[in-house]
């Protein structure tokens, strides 16, 4: 029982990340992925060996996150006042900073559905099937999600259809040099 343990505590930058994505509050987000581990820690004699761990705790932890929204707006969401007060931050000048807020902020406009799918898949590299599991909606779904999903980031991040060709265009020559380069070598 302690390798699963292991295993679970193996997952938790994993539950982090996307329950930060999920959330957008990091003490939002500690809070989710306890519980999520205080529920399947609870609950590990309901895992089955052989099956996708990982998987599992994904989907304790959007089953959470699902139960958190319907709660707060049940209950109403409470601000506390300090979180209100205006900062002093200093502009980020990094052009790489500037580009990630800019997907953060897309991301966050994009419907909720859209944002999981692309978030399991883009960025746990979550295979369809396992997102289509942990959400429970089927793999077409999951597919359809991620397409319009990308398509609406693109568009909210400024990409154009020419800038979309020229991107893919750049790496087309690259592949066509290396095959020629390997049609000299074998010329040789």
């Amino acid at each position: 029982m302690s390798d699963v343990f292991n295993r679970i505590e193996l997952e938790i930058p994993r539950l982090r990340r996307y329950a930060r994505a999920l959330t957008r509050d990091p003490s939002a987000a500690d809070d989710l992925v306890q519980d999520c581990l205080a529920r399947a820690l609870a609950k590990s004699h309901l895992w089955q060996e052989g099956t996708d761990l990982r998987a599992w705790l994904f989907t304790i932890l959007h089953n959470q996150y699902v139960n958190t929204v319907r709660r707060s707006v049940r209950e109403g969401t409470v601000v506390e006042v300090s979180d209100t007060e205006p900062t002093l931050v200093a502009p980020a000048v990094q052009t790489k900073r500037l580009e990630l807020r800019d997907l953060e902020r897309a991301l966050s406009k994009l419907p909720g559905e859209q944002r999981q799918v692309l978030l399991l898949v883009g960025m746990e590299g979550l295979r369809y099937e396992e997102v289509a599991e942990i959400l429970s909606v089927p793999v077409g779904t999951v597919r359809s999600r991620l397409s319009r999903g990308r398509d609406a980031l693109r568009a909210l991040m400024g990409e154009s259809e020419e800038d979309r060709a020229e991107r893919k265009a750049d790496t087309a020559p690259r592949r066509n040099r290396r095959s020629e380069e390997d049609l000299e070598v074998s010329a040789a």
